[in-house]
């Protein structure tokens, strides 16, 4: 009996130090990618947050998930769903991790994309107000402030608009 209690903690013991670690699975997802595997470094960077919601590390891991559907490397959706997977994924970072450095700029480009990709004008209007309430001082306030007064706008309609106020 005592023989089978050392082989069973010296097995929970190599079980637990064969874990794969937050960052193992960060730098695992990176690596997928320089080789255009993207579906195995999503499922890598959602095994990071499933298994580590805490880590320090979560925040870019939500970035980089994000980055992927923005750039619409995920070849089996299409270029909306992309889209809006790309903003949910930089809003996460803001509402679940608001003191990490990557929390203004998610913030930021979930806006961008529910307005210029998704045209969800509501939506982008208070996540843009949200950041400027919270970020003033962010050097994307100034751009936070444009794309609010110039949601919804064409390019010829903004440079209109531009030319208007000069006069």
């Amino acid at each position: 009996m005592k023989k089978l209690s050392v082989i069973f903690l010296i097995a929970i013991l190599f079980i637990s130090c064969s874990k794969t670690s937050d960052r193992e699975y960060f730098d695992q997802a990176k690596n997928l990618l320089k080789e255009n595997k993207v579906t195995e470094a999503i499922t890598s960077l959602e095994t990071l947050l499933k298994e580590y919601p805490e880590s320090n590390i979560a925040p870019k891991a939500l970035v980089q998930l994000a980055t992927i559907y923005q750039n619409q490397l995920d070849k089996n959706i299409s270029q909306t769903e992309s889209f809006d997977m790309a903003q949910k994924y930089f809003r996460e970072v803001f509402d679940k991790y608001p003191q990490s450095e990557e929390a203004p700029n998610s913030l930021f480009m979930s806006s961008f994309i529910l307005s210029n990709e998704l045209k969800k004008y509501d939506e982008a209007t208070e996540g843009y107000k949200l950041f400027l309430e919270k970020y003033p001082d962010s050097p994307l306030a100034i751009s936070a402030k444009d794309e609010l007064d110039n949601m919804g706008l064409s390019p010829e309609e903004i440079l209109k608009k531009k030319e208007v106020a000069k006069n």
